[in-house]
């Protein structure tokens, strides 16, 4: 079995207390973290109770602004890959996805990807909102401006690791509607 990273959508925040009322799916993806899942929790980011979990290692951001850095960014990332199809299909897929589970916020649930380390769960996902997801987030808004394009470069060419996670409304941890 893969370890994986779960993007979910919700109304409100998990807390200590509950869970949110409805928890939409919207990926998982094998082995990593992808630059997609960092730039989606890139807006408003913070850390809350894991909804899957017993550490502190959820984060949550906000949905729109993240769904639309995504969004500029794959188009960014598109202008360099206008003859690629799977490309084309993947960005699709993504963007219909995201708009069908669209909440007030994501969830991102880092889990089993941190535990791959040995380090503490708590202070790796506190480095993920401290330093990885800002720097995601700022390399992808310079490339945007047209700033960046030797990283922007660098993502075309392996456009796959990046953004072709596994987006569906079951993912291997769902939760009752």
């Amino acid at each position: 079995m893969a370890n994986r990273s779960y993007l979910y959508s919700a109304d409100s925040m998990p807390n200590e207390a509950e869970l949110p009322k409805r928890i939409r799916c919207i990926s998982e993806h094998n082995w990593d973290i992808p630059l997609a899942h960092k730039l989606m929790v890139g807006r408003g980011t913070t850390i809350v109770p894991s909804m899957i979990w017993n550490p502190p290692i959820g984060i949550a951001a906000d949905y729109a602004d993240g769904a639309a850095l995504l969004r500029d960014f794959l188009r960014a990332v598109g202008k360099g890959l206008e003859d690629d199809a799977e490309f084309a299909q993947c960005v699709a897929r993504t963007t219909a996805h995201l708009e069908k589970q669209q909440a007030k916020y994501f969830v991102l649930e880092t889990g089993e990807i941190i535990s791959m380390s040995g380090d503490d769960p708590a202070a790796s996902v506190r480095r993920l909102v401290s330093d990885d997801i800002p720097d995601a987030v700022a390399k992808a808004e310079a490339a945007i401006a047209g700033r960046n394009d030797d990283w922007l470069t660098s993502v075309r060419a392996d456009w796959q690791r990046h953004f072709a996670s596994f987006y569906s409304e079951a993912l291997y941890f769902s939760f009752p509607a």
